[in-house]
């Protein structure tokens, strides 16, 4: 199946851990390279519950990333779903400790990943200097279209500083099919998101999404086009300029899906 097949995940690492589709043939999906359980995750979402594409308040705290060449990426956080997720990475925001750091990993139809300070996959602390980090907490609110923010993870399944955002891929029948054929289960108004914007659906359950990108994803899009090494660092460097928490000022937002085209998102 061309770019839908599952296949093409299997080489994709996010803070040096092999992510999803391990052993295909087998009709299984892993989390982790080390996982050789077999078994297969699945997540089911309810979209009256899926909370990414909820508008920030006027005035309510927000992550604006400036990537360098690039532009403006607006981050809406879901402290509410994830509070230390979200307070890790807004103290970690506060103490500059992103300016200046690479996206280390872009992967064209995945992701953009950064938030390394070795800049090679490797590194990483918490916001209180732990390199051990702290354990996940996944919401069944939070889901991996295009723009959702989230923690990259080693084997030891600890959030540090390292994430990624969602570039995604278009979600096709055939490939809601597929994704069943190994056992993602989806509810209906999950598949409609899904479809509607776009993502990696097969995340799900295994990385915590904290955050969604509400405004700039089109950089990020452009980002995942980029030239990269067989490592899939860029060849020329992606740099986040400057990270900052601020204040949501009430600006119309413009949501992306994968195919790069501006979509409407309802309010109900």
């Amino acid at each position: 199946m061309q770019k839908q097949d599952l296949r093409r995940a299997s080489a994709v690492l996010l803070c040096g851990a092999m992510l999803l589709c391990t052993g295909c043939k087998q009709k299984t999906v892993t989390l982790e390279s080390n996982d050789n359980t077999g078994q297969i995750t699945e997540q089911t979402l309810s979209a009256s519950d899926i909370v990414n594409f909820t508008l920030p308040q006027k005035g309510e705290e927000i992550v604006v990333m400036t990537i360098k060449d690039y532009g403006d990426v607006k981050i809406k956080l879901f402290p509410e779903e994830t509070p230390k997720g979200v307070e890790n990475f807004k103290e970690l925001v506060k103490s500059g400790f992103y300016d200046e750091l690479i996206f280390h990993r872009v992967v064209d139809g995945f992701v953009i990943q950064g938030g390394d300070p070795k800049g090679n996959g490797t590194g990483g602390v918490d916001a209180w200097g732990s390199e051990t980090g702290f354990a996940q907490t996944i919401s069944g609110h939070l889901c991996h279209v295009s723009g959702a923010l989230a923690y990259a993870i080693g084997s030891d399944k600890m959030n540090k500083s390292q994430f990624y955002i969602v570039t995604g891929e278009e979600v096709t029948p055939d490939y809601l099919q597929q994704l069943r054929d190994y056992g993602v289960s989806l509810s209906p108004e999950a598949t409609q998101l899904y479809q509607h914007a776009g993502g990696v659906p097969y995340l799900d359950g295994g990385y915590e999404v904290f955050g969604q990108v509400f405004d700039g994803l089109e950089h990020c899009l452009e980002i995942q086009k980029v030239t990269v090494d067989g490592n899939s660092k860029p060849k020329t460097p992606v740099v986040i300029e400057k990270a900052i928490v601020t204040e949501y000022d009430g600006a119309v937002p413009h949501w992306y899906n994968a195919a790069g085209e501006e979509i409407s998102i309802s309010s109900d």
